[in-house]
């Protein structure tokens, strides 16, 4: 059976290909063709239907793309511009003729046939030709209908026009609008399919007109004090100020430009269907829509009107109705009103104020009303009219201008109403209509108060000053509301204004005569804010103001000073952070981005003004030099009857006002313009009388502007672009500006004082600026990351429109640019000053009498005149001291000068103002911050200072700061130093703290405050300090709570630093000194023990001192600034090493015998011998005993051996016992030792006084009389007495202050008495320092 199916399988094959190739009998086409159709390509192939059946694949596949994916219609101009070419052609005939819509629209679909066009793209382009010939309603209307055969389709082409002017800046075209009405209006289009592609969301404008009602409420809170009525709120696109800082304007509101267009085709049940969707009246509140639902309600009343309406005798306008059979009928009788008209004006609520005519119709007709009804009104047309009355009439009453004639009108109605009628409206009027529908009204209020301006300009003025002499908080918005005057009523303003700062029955001062009025603050805020935003004539205040300086009276310059703030945007503050004096020391970018506290943009066009009105009438020179000279006047002439904190008040005033009238003048004015007004140096100071700070400040700018002028010059005249031959020629430049300055400036002290200074060091001081001496790297790199950083935010918003993000981000580029530019420009600036100095250092100081002479000179002529002139001038000047000892400038001493700085602030500190005092401590901080960096690290210390003149400790010849290392303070003594400037700070701030001056305490509390990051390091330091500052809070707290604010403040600082301060051992290595009352020889120098020389050097050193004390009292009347910081510090001469080796001990105790007599002979002989030198004899005695009693001890310490461990813990053990002691028995807080050492220190000052030196000879402390710097013993000779180390244990403040001096370097600062022993007088001495 298996074998016999094999034929029959065979059978049936042949029979399905026979089939497959139709060769079958019975079987139709139709089966064939089906058959084929169905069976796979490969079937067919092994049938011999097809050859290949990868072929017949492929030919599918292109038969199929072409038939479903082959375009057969062009939608693109371009693909058939011959097609589109011809349909435009045919739309934009003129359709005067016989031609119809029916006619143009076969000539259409002939061309869509003939040229394959799309429909819907045909569709577009009807609807642009309709866009362009919108006056042609009859016939795109039916064209549109018979072409069209969807809704949807006509409204989603309309969605997408709409869509493309939906982008900021982007204005969608009236004609659009109109279409879109007159679709919806023939039921072409369904507003609901169309709504959904207008823009902005309904919920935008709900938010929208939230903020809007929040901002009129503030305004309205502002504005409650201004009696003036309300007006509507124009329309905000075209009132909106086009300021230059505005932003991109938005998108148009599709919805009420498509409102608009609705209402003016007559459409208002579409109209109506939109302003529901909107908040109540916030459609009608822009101007536009408010007019056009007038002008229909217009055409709606005209019939009534001209029946039961117009008065006698009145002809008025006849409306043409609209031509639109669809718009709401015209009323015929007062039943009329209910159908449309009661509505329309519900709707449009009190912006009927905006068609003051339609106003009138309405009253009209309802006074027609009421009259033509004799009987008693129906309820229901009476409460209308009373409605409209109430929601209508009188809102739109109070927004409207000063009409009185509508006010007239009104009242022709009303008195037709019974009273109690009226007297509800007029409830309804005051207590709610204002609150509910007339906030978002309250801005525009300015024009009310324009249109009373246009009368009486005057009176009206002069009751607005005086209302804001009461209430300051009347500034902005008054100002605000100044926009609608004309320029005549600006000019009374002005005059107005200067009236009332002039009249003379208005006390500037308060009654507590030390602070200045507040009326005269609000008007000069009010000046500031309207001068700047109002082209108002300047010419008339700037006067005023030169006026009343000219007649000695500096309380208008806070008018000055507001002026040039709001119109130039230049602050003066000394408050600001170390990021913004880092900017400020950069270009004017870095300045503008990083430096101010509030950026004020967009004062290009105000400050150009003031400019002008300067210029024009010659004003700038003048009032630079009265505020120059008034400065003085305020305190010798105004000051005699005034408060001192008055007084202190009114002199940062004058002088900030001149640092922010300088800086205005020097960055607005162009180089021709200043050099032109401003005279020359030596003609500022000798003839104008001119402060030599203030010269130099107003001449500071012209210098930068004539050397970088002078350098452009001779680059274009020697073509080189070598770096080197740059710098050469900004040196040449530099030389050919300042040569003139160099001799002007001898003209300004005495011929002695450039015997040490060289006109050309006082010159290059007075002349450079931070600027000129770094590049702010970080200040540059932060305010470029913080414009990366923008960039990167404004990115990831989502929500800021795309155009906007370009153009925030070109904005925030194109700073980066500047920035780095300005960064790199400074650099190459920087660098050629630095080679400038550097050539001009060797000439700088001449030192002809003695270094110390020629530190005090520098102190008194440059460094505190300018540390105090400015903030950045403060900064200056430290990092200027820092730069003269940087480049090695011959005979500087750079130990002596910040010696000088440190040891004596009291009477600096006391004779500065509230604002000085601020620049002071500034100054004292960045000096600090330089010595702490030293201080902090050896090898800081040793690259910075190890190998320069300005820390040599033996001074030779004039001229010679050789390198001997040994000559050279070390680091270690260096802190010792450090530590005495640390101890001097203290006592000079516990001094002022006590005297209970208010400007002492005022002051130093200011002081320390700013110096607060670099002291106090030391713990006891700070903790007498803490216990100072605690007292003042305590005596304070009642008296005088401005001290007591600023001691608090400080205090809490000071407690947040306490972490950081450190015991006395760590901040510099403490040896144990000897007892104090032995010292005497040692004021004088450390020598004495260990170097013969310097006691050889004595005879001449006595010799010298008559001399130098003649030239120090022939000098005194030349050193005003010498009454702050003591007298000259003399400098004595060392080895240079902190501990002597057992060598020079062992010839030491040799020579004592020998060279005691010696000295007492020589010492009776010295002409200039004095009470210290009589004493000396008696301490040499005394060392010579403690020298044999302490032999052994100082055998095994020779070198520099330090005190063993063991002995280090006993001693530490035994202080901390004591200390406790000390505590268990302290009664009232207060250190005994510290109150004794405070006695002492008052009766060494009274006896110093007298003339007497005995202090001395009974171990008083020097120290705390004239603040010198004194030398302790040798640290390998050191023995503590037993009472001296119990004091120190007792006193968190106590210390020996021996024990802080080094040996190598002993300043000595004179006492105030006729006799001084000057231990040098700097002239050639050419012993050997072996």
């Amino acid at each position: 059976a298996f074998l016999g199916t094999k034929p029959i399988v065979v059978c049936w094959k042949h029979r399905y290909y026979r089939l497959g190739q139709g060769e079958v009998e019975n079987v139709s086409e139709d089966t064939y063709a089906i058959l084929k159709e169905r069976l796979d390509p490969e079937t067919l192939e092994s049938l011999g239907l097809i050859k290949q059946a990868h072929q017949f694949n492929q030919k599918i596949v292109k038969i199929k793309t072409k038939l479903f994916y082959k375009q057969q219609k062009f939608n693109l101009l371009r693909e058939e511009n011959e097609g589109y070419a011809k349909l435009i052609t045919e739309l934009g005939q003129d359709l005067s003729g016989n031609i119809t819509s029916h006619v143009v629209l076969e000539s259409i679909k002939s061309l869509i046939g003939c040229f394959n066009l799309d429909p819907n793209r045909v569709l577009d382009i009807i609807l642009e030709v309709y866009e362009c010939r919108s006056d042609q309603d009859e016939f795109f209307l039916p064209l549109i209908k018979s072409y069209m055969c969807e809704p949807l389709t006509l409204c989603h082409i309309l969605g997408f026009k709409f869509k493309f002017n939906q982008e900021p800046n982007e204005e969608t075209p009236t004609s659009l609008y109109h279409i879109a009405a007159a679709l919806l209006h023939h039921n072409l289009i369904e507003l609901e399919d169309l709504y959904v592609h207008l823009m902005p969301l309904d919920a935008s404008i709900v938010e929208e007109h939230k903020r809007e009602i929040t901002e009129a409420k503030q305004i309205a809170r502002k504005l409650t004090m201004v009696v003036v009525p309300s007006e509507k709120m124009e329309d905000k696109e075209r009132e909106k100020e086009k300021e230059e800082e505005k932003n991109d304007k938005p998108p148009d509101n599709q919805k009420l430009g498509l409102l608009e267009a609705l209402l003016r085709i007559g459409d208002w049940h579409h109209a109506q269907s939109i302003m529901d969707q909107m908040p109540a009246f916030y459609a009608t509140s822009h101007k536009a829509i408010a007019l056009a639902l007038c002008q229909l309600l217009h055409l709606t009343v005209e019939p009534l009107y001209r029946r039961a309406g117009v008065p006698k005798g009145a002809k008025g306008c006849v409306m043409r109705p609209l031509r639109n059979k669809r718009a709401p009928r015209p009323a015929e009788s007062f039943e009329d009103l209910r159908r449309d008209v009661f509505s329309m004006l519900c709707y449009l609520g009190p912006h009927l104020s905006h068609d003051p005519i339609l106003f009138a119709k309405i009253v009209r007709l309802g006074k027609g009303f009421m009259k033509e009804v004799q009987a008693p009104p129906s309820d229901t047309l009476l409460s209308c009219f009373l409605s409209i009355a109430d929601q209508v009439l009188l809102p739109s009453l109070s927004l409207m201008e000063c009409n009185a004639c509508m006010s007239e009108e009104l009242w022709g109605l009303f008195k037709l109403f019974p009273y109690q009628h009226r007297y509800r409206l007029y409830g309804q009027w005051k207590n709610e209509t204002y609150t509910i529908t007339l906030l978002q009204n309250v801005k525009p209020s300015g024009r009310q108060i324009g249109k009373l301006s246009h009368s009486n300009p005057t009176i009206l003025f002069d009751y607005i000053l005086s209302q804001i002499q009461w209430y300051d908080n009347l500034i902005g918005p008054v100002v605000d509301s100044l926009k609608y005057l004309t320029s005549l009523n600006y000019d009374v303003m002005a005059y107005c204004i200067i009236e009332a700062l002039a009249n003379p029955e208005k006390e500037k001062m308060k009654h507590d005569d030390t602070t200045i009025s507040s009326w005269l603050q609000s008007l000069a805020s009010l000046c500031g804010a309207v001068f700047r935003k109002y082209p108002i004539e300047l010419a008339g205040l700037l006067q005023y103001v030169t006026n009343t300086l000219k007649a000695g009276k500096s309380f208008d310059l806070l008018i000055l000073k507001e002026v040039v703030q709001k119109m130039a945007g230049i602050e003066i503050t000394d408050e600001m952070t170390s990021e913004q004096m880092e900017a400020m020391t950069g270009g004017e970018q870095l300045k503008a981005e990083g430096g101010y506290f509030g950026q004020i943009r967009n004062t290009k066009k105000s400050s150009q003004r003031l400019k002008d009105a300067l210029l024009d009438h010659e004003l700038a020179l003048p009032l630079c030099l009265l505020m120059a000279q008034q400065r003085n006047g305020v305190v010798f002439l105004e000051g005699g009857e005034k408060h001192l904190k008055l007084v202190g008040k009114l002199y940062d005033q004058c002088h900030d006002t001149l640092v922010q009238f300088g800086g205005f003048l020097a960055s607005n004015l162009s180089t021709e313009d200043y050099i032109k007004r401003v005279p020359s140096i030596d003609i500022l100071c000798n003839q104008f009388h001119t402060p030599h700070d203030a010269a130099f400040f107003l001449s500071r700018p012209m210098y930068g502007h004539q050397i970088l002028s002078k350098y452009d010059e001779l680059k274009k005249a020697e073509k080189g672009n070598r770096q080197q031959q740059k710098v050469h020629k900004y040196v040449a430049a530099c030389e050919l500006v300042m040569s003139p300055v160099h001799e002007a400036v001898v003209s300004l002290h005495p011929p002695r004082v450039w015997d040490d200074l060289r006109p050309q060091f006082y010159a290059t001081f007075w002349s450079l600026t931070m600027y000129d001496l770094a590049v702010p790297h970080n200040a540059y790199d932060r305010e470029v990351k913080k414009l990366q950083v923008q960039v990167k935010a404004i990115e990831e918003n989502p929500d800021v429109p795309m155009n906007k993000k370009k153009k925030e981000k070109e904005r925030c580029t194109a700073l980066q640019d500047k920035l780095q530019e300005e960064e790199k420009k400074q650099l190459e600036h920087v660098q050629r000053v630095l080679h400038r100095l550097k050539l001009e250092k060797d000439n700088w100081l001449l030192a002809k009498s003695t270094k110390n002479e020629t530190i005090t000179k520098f102190l008194q002529l440059c460094l505190f005149p300018r540390c105090i002139f400015s903030a950045i001038d403060a900064v200056y000047c430290a990092r200027f001291v820092e730069l003269v000892h940087q480049q090695k400038a011959p005979n500087f001493c750079t130990l002596l000068c910040y010696d000088r700085v440190f040891s004596d602030i009291i009477y600096t500190v006391a004779s500065c103002t509230e604002n000085e005092s601020r620049r002071y401590g500034r100054f004292l901080c960045c000096m600090l911050e330089t010595v702490t960096r030293w201080h902090s690290d050896r090898a800081v210390y040793e690259k910075e200072c190890g190998n320069y003149p300005g820390f040599l400790t033996i001074f030779r010849a004039t001229g010679f700061d050789g390198g001997n290392k040994a000559d050279q303070l070390d680091y270690e003594n260096f802190r010792h130093v450090v530590h005495k400037w640390h101890y001097k700070l203290t006592k000079a701030s516990v001094h002022c703290l006590e005297t209970g001056e208010y400007t002492h305490i005022r002051n130093i509390l200011i002081v320390l405050t700013k110096i607060l990051p670099c002291y106090p390091k030391v713990l006891n330091l700070g903790q007498a300090l803490e216990c100072r500052v605690h007292k003042i809070c305590l005596e304070e707290k009642e008296k005088r709570p401005d001290l007591y604010a600023l001691a608090m403040g400080y205090s809490g600082q000071l407690k947040g630093r306490k972490v950081h301060m450190v015991p006395e051992n760590e901040f510099h290595h403490k040896e144990q000194p000897v007892r104090s009352t032995t010292t005497a020889s040692q004021l004088n120098g450390p020598g004495t023990t260990a170097k013969p020389a310097t006691n050889a050097s004595k005879t001449e050193e006595g010799a010298c001192e008559d001399a130098d004390r003649s030239k120090d009292k022939s000098q005194g009347a030349a050193k005003p600034v010498n009454k702050a910081n003591s007298t000259a510090a003399k400098v004595t001469t060392s080895n240079g090493n902190g501990a002597p080796n057992s060598t020079k001990a062992i010839k030491e105790r040799d020579d004592k015998e020998k060279s005691g007599k010696e000295k007492k002979e020589k010492k009776e002989k010295t002409p200039g011998s004095t009470p210290e030198t009589k004493g000396e004899s008696r301490r040499e005695k005394q060392r010579d005993e403690r020298g044999a009693a302490g032999k052994e001890e100082r055998a095994p310490r020779e070198g520099k051996e330090k005190t063993p461990k063991a002995d280090r813990d006993k001693q530490k053990a035994e202080e901390k016992s004591s200390k406790e002691d000390n505590k268990a028995k302290a009664g009232n807080g207060e250190p005994k030792e510290l109150s004794r050492e405070r006695d002492t220190g008052a009766k060494e000052s009274k006896s110093k006084e007298k003339g007497g030196d005995q202090s001395k000879e009974k171990g008083g402390d020097r120290s705390s009389v004239s603040g010198s710097l004194k030398s302790p013993v040798p640290r390998s000779e050191s023995a503590e007495s037993e009472r001296d180390h119990k004091r120190r244990k007792l006193s968190p403040c106590f210390f020996p202050f021996r024990r802080s001096v080094p040996n190598c370097c002993v300043f000595h600062r004179p006492s105030r008495s006729p006799r001084r022993v000057l231990i040098h007088t700097g002239k050639p001495r050419l012993a050997s320092p072996s």
